[in-house]
C-alpha cells in the first residue's frame, strides 16, 4: 500500500466531498446536517491554502483516501497563531496508519506555516478514533462543551484538544 501525501488541489474536490457527504449524511463526526457539495470545497481549499494554511489530501490506489488542513481558531488577530485542525479518512482507508501520517503532515506545515498552538474540536458519538488520533499526536484535553449541537435528534457535546506546536 503506497500512500502519497500532497498539497490539495481545486482538482480533488471530488474525493473530499465523497468523504466528506458520507459523514454528514451517516454520523455525528460533523455538525453539518447538509452535505454541502463539490463547490463548498472549492472554495474551502483556495481558502485555506490562500491564507497560507497546509490543505493535504492522501491518494491511494489514485483516489483520495482522506484530507486534513487548519483554518482560523477565530477571526480576531490576537488568534492568529491559534488554528483549528480537521482530518477526514475513506471509512476503507481507517485503520491502516494514514490518518496518523496525514495529521502528522498537517500539523508540521501549519507549524512552519506559524501556528503555535492547534485546537481539535471532536463531537461526541462515534468518534472515538478521533480523539485516538489527536491523543497519539500529542492532543491534551482542553475541555468540553454540552449539548451544544443537535444531529439525528440527539443533543450532542464536543470535547476540545489542544496541542503546542514547536517554537510555541
Amino acid at each position: 500500500m503506497t500512500v502519497e501525501l500532497r498539497a490539495a488541489t481545486t482538482a480533488d474536490v471530488g474525493g473530499i466531498a465523497r468523504i466528506y457527504d458520507h459523514y454528514v449524511s451517516t454520523s455525528t463526526a460533523t455538525f453539518e446536517l447538509d452535505p454541502p457539495g463539490e463547490r463548498v470545497w472549492v472554495d474551502k481549499v483556495d481558502v485555506v491554502t490562500a491564507a497560507g494554511w497546509p490543505f493535504h489530501v492522501a491518494v491511494l490506489e489514485g483516489e483520495v483516501a482522506g484530507f486534513a488542513y487548519v483554518g482560523p481558531w477565530r477571526p480576531r488577530a490576537a488568534y492568529a497563531h491559534t488554528v483549528e485542525d480537521t482530518i477526514y479518512l475513506d471509512p476503507a482507508a481507517t485503520g491502516r496508519g494514514i490518518g496518523t501520517r496525514l495529521l502528522a503532515a498537517v500539523l508540521d506545515d501549519a507549524a512552519a506555516a506559524g501556528a503555535r498552538e492547534v485546537i481539535a474540536v471532536v463531537a461526541d458519538g462515534d468518534t472515538a478514533a478521533s480523539l485516538a488520533l489527536h491523543r497519539r499526536a500529542g492532543f491534551s484535553p482542553a475541555g468540553r462543551l454540552e449539548r451544544v449541537g443537535r444531529k439525528f435528534d440527539r443533543w450532542l457535546g464536543t470535547s476540545l484538544l489542544q496541542k503546542s506546536l514547536p517554537g510555541a
